[in-house]
């Protein structure tokens, strides 16, 4: 198991771990396998996303927040209602497979981490079943 931390820096946002989670896989020596990238967080999702664009990006997360708008009156005690739906909608893990030390994403897919409740100090672990 290999744990990264992300730092965040705004309330909401995505952040390209595509590289980061490769990398950390390949110093553990393996090159073959199932990646499974996961987050331990309730305010937070992993997801495969479109790398090239960062204004889909946005877009990605204006849609989100008219899905679970901020300041909507939730029934949360805590003012971060939106984020756990938003993580739900999301989802906490992605699963990619890897060969030959490629990850075997798409030309235009990447790993991202989604803030929904920051900024701070968040958590993903990685974990390779080796094939």
């Amino acid at each position: 198991m290999i744990e990264l931390a992300i730092q965040t820096r705004h309330t909401s946002e995505m952040v390209d771990i595509t590289e980061t989670v490769r990398e950390a896989v390949i110093k553990k020596g393996i090159k073959s396998g199932l990646v499974a990238v996961f987050t331990p967080h309730t305010t937070a999702s992993i997801v495969l996303f479109e790398k090239i664009d960062p204004k889909l990006r946005r877009d990605f997360l204006e849609a989100l927040g008219r899905i679970a708008p901020a300041n909507h009156p939730y029934h949360h005690d805590d003012a971060n209602a939106a984020a756990h739906i938003k993580s739900a909608l999301c989802g906490a893990r992605v699963v990619v497979p890897m060969e030959n030390a490629k990850m075997m994403l798409g030309e235009w897919q990447g790993i991202f981490f989604c803030e929904f409740d920051g900024p701070r100090e968040r958590k993903v672990i990685v974990q390779v079943v080796n094939g």
